[in-house]
């Protein structure tokens, strides 16, 4: 079941949803509640791929996320003015600006999607990740591209993506515990 603005307010009053800042009252539509971007940026460090070429990367068990991107990415701190050109076929990690809470007890899970209006200039927010578990706490990751044929330029503070919270039947057993728990940006 998916929450309609109301039932998202409530929650956001009685703490089964946290989000920091709280988006402005014209960020919600029925059904969601617009995020902004964050002024951090992670791009890839062409120097370090390059470097690297022939490694296969075999995502597992084994698999570090955290080091694979601080070798392969660099952190890009976007000034607001001038803010970040994601040109065609460009990817880009970014994030939101505000954190989200998830408590377990609260029976809500949500997902996040990208905008309509950003969708029609080519740039996606998420790849195929947009499940946001029941116990999750942190800014949301945004796996951004532009898959469409002109630059696009991400300015810190802009809408976004857009969250869908839905109920979940009962309370899991245990919350989210992966390894993007409390991530950072």
């Amino acid at each position: 079941m998916i929450l309609t603005d109301r039932e998202i307010l409530t929650s956001l009053e009685h703490g089964q949803i946290v989000i920091q800042p709280v988006p402005d009252p014209v960020r919600f539509s029925s059904t969601s509640v617009d995020l902004c971007l964050s002024n951090v940026i992670r791009v890839w460090d062409f120097d370090q791929v390059e470097k690297t070429k022939g490694e296969v990367i075999t995502p597992g068990a084994e698999f570090n996320y955290e080091k694979f991107r601080a070798k392969y990415t660099k952190k890009v701190v976007v000034d607001k003015s001038k803010g970040y050109v994601l040109a065609p076929d460009a990817f880009v990690l970014g994030w939101t600006k505000e954190l989200l809470v998830l408590p377990n007890h609260s029976r809500i899970a949500a997902r996040v999607e990208g905008k309509s209006s950003l969708a029609r200039l080519g740039l996606a927010v998420h790849v195929t990740a947009p499940t946001i578990h029941a116990g999750f706490e942190g800014p949301i990751q945004l796996e951004m591209c532009n898959l469409g044929p002109v630059s696009i330029r991400l300015t810190p503070d802009m809408p976004i993506c857009q969250l869908i919270f839905e109920q979940t039947f009962g309370t899991p057993a245990k919350g989210y515990s992966g390894q993007f728990k409390k991530q950072k940006r």
